[in-house]
């Protein structure tokens, strides 16, 4: 019996020396690495998602905060399945890293931090109700090659909180639920006019604008009354603010294989809506809608697919409306392109600051690819490609040439507005009649005025009546002169049919 009890304190001493032998061995390996946990304090389940962790020099940002497309720094990602409470996962150079292997990052005290990012509605890991991070620590990977980040923070909800202009919409839609198999809620921001509440028999028009790539319902909200179009000096709107933020990015309101049926939600689930619960005008020429940048795109695609739902788009620096240049490239070029490349061999630009290039097409993929989700060029597939076997949108180009990928940007013909309308003329011509209003700078920060030129020259052949206009000398974000034309343009158009106070004209 003693002899027993002498064995087991032994075991028992020897198994703590080993464990902790290995737990030592574990954070003095050489080679650079993190070590993220999962504590059992804040789930007792199984977590399926994507491990990311930022580093910073900046001793003011949260690392989690988001990457800056022109001054990325350094990170690294990986998916794990299920993931158990107290368990440990190791994020190395076999990770998905941005912009090289951690062992090759730069020699250099950072901040450092964790997300593991399993929410299922917005590309921001650190925007997810839900998610786990970790506290902020100080890192070097000379003098501590590992250390370990204990995801014990939890991204809260967000409270959107109503004021007597500005109301929330948050629905749980049918469509999106069928189509996820899960109940999925649908939201937007409602800002009413100045003299809603003191005229309560007054019906309004309506104004629907759709932020770009990053936009938020929170920061779109916070403009508050007041904002475009339904300006309290002009003409009153009901202004309806929408975002397209999915899993993915920016759904830009199109039906999809990977984001469901985003525009159907709209047309048939939300502005209904809205009709029934706000004082609309709900007729297609008191409606109206719009954006910038994906917004842009997404306004142009809705007024194209659902041309009797709204009197008139008004589209500011719009994503690629033309595929024959995506920025830069022809998608549909045989012998196939690359994007990463021009044909003179020279790498090819994503972004500019005047003339001067400031982002280059393969630095930008590369990050995108390492961050999995949430990206601008991985929103583009997950909108336009097909499903792979695994059920993800397929990419359109190879990620390690640039090469289009034939097949996909096929597929991807059925999104090409420029195509569409080309095909659809004789059916859309009629109901698009004075309705389309796009404006472009000649210098577009993102390289996305070639694909509008050429959209320009389509509708010309086509005898369509569109406004283009192309704004020398100025980048993606337009003088504050040509969305206050736009705006007056939409005040004509609307004024066409109605009085001030919301009646129709006899």
């Amino acid at each position: 019996m003693i002899n027993s009890c002498l064995a087991t304190v032994y075991r028992t001493a020897l198994s703590t020396i080993l464990l902790a032998g290995f737990s030592a061995n574990l954070f003095a390996q050489a080679t650079p690495a993190f070590v993220v946990k999962l504590p059992k304090q804040v789930t007792d389940k199984a977590i399926t998602g994507r491990v990311l962790v930022f580093v910073t020099t900046d001793k003011q940002k949260q690392p989690i905060k988001g990457l800056s497309w022109f001054a990325p720094e350094p990170f690294a990602a990986m998916e794990v399945t299920k993931l158990a409470p107290d368990a440990s996962v190791i994020v190395d150079d076999k990770a998905d890293c941005f912009p090289e292997p951690i062992s090759k990052w730069p020699d250099k005290t950072y901040r450092v931090q964790a997300i593991l990012d399993h929410d299922f509605y917005y590309p921001e890991a650190a925007d997810g109700p839900g998610n786990f991070y970790s506290q902020v620590v100080t890192w070097n990977p000379s003098t501590q090659p590992r250390i370990e980040l204990v995801l014990d923070q939890v991204v809260p909800e967000f409270e959107y909180v109503d004021t007597d202009r500005l109301k929330f919409v948050q629905r749980k839609s049918d469509l999106l639920s069928k189509h996820f198999g899960r109940d999925i809620v649908d939201r937007a921001a409602v800002i009413l006019p100045k003299s809603y509440e003191s005229q309560p028999d007054r019906r309004y028009p309506v104004y629907y604008e759709i932020t770009g790539f990053g936009g938020n319902l929170r920061s779109m909200s916070g403009r508050g009354p007041g904002s475009r179009p339904g300006r309290d000096s002009e003409q009153e709107f009901i202004h309806v603010m929408l975002t397209g933020e999915c899993k993915y990015g920016h759904h830009v309101y199109a039906d999809s294989l990977t984001n469901g049926p985003r525009g159907e939600v709209l047309v048939k689930e939300l502005i209904p809506h809205i009709d029934a619960n706000f004082r609309t005008i709900a007729a297609t020429d008191a409606r109206f809608v719009g954006g910038h940048s994906s917004g842009g795109w997404s306004s142009l695609w809705l007024q194209v697919t659902y041309p009797s739902t709204f009197g008139a788009v008004f589209s500011t620096s719009p994503d690629p409306v033309d595929f024959r240049d995506f920025q830069g490239t022809d998608l549909y070029a045989s012998p196939t392109q690359s994007v990463y490349i021009d044909a003179k061999g020279n790498r090819r630009p994503l972004a500019r600051q005047g003339t001067n290039v400031i982002l280059r097409y393969d630095d930008f993929c590369k990050m995108d690819q390492a961050l999995g989700r949430g990206g601008q060029m991985r929103s583009f597939d997950a909108v336009f490609s097909p499903l792979d076997p695994k059920g993800e949108p397929m990419r359109c180009w190879h990620t390690a040439t640039g090469q289009v990928d034939p097949a996909v940007a096929e597929y991807w013909k059925r999104y090409d507005i420029s195509l569409i309308l080309s095909e659809n003329w004789d059916k859309l011509k009629e109901p698009l009649a004075g309705k389309i209003h796009i404006a472009m700078g000649d210098l577009d920060t993102f390289y996305l005025e070639g694909a509008t030129f050429k959209l320009a020259d389509r509708l010309k052949e086509l005898g369509s009546d569109a406004q283009i206009e192309i704004v020398p000398g100025a980048s993606h974000s337009l003088p504050p002169t040509v969305l206050q034309k736009m705006r007056k343009k939409m005040m004509e158009i609307y004024l066409k049919n109605y009085n001030s106070d919301g009646s129709k004209k006899s």
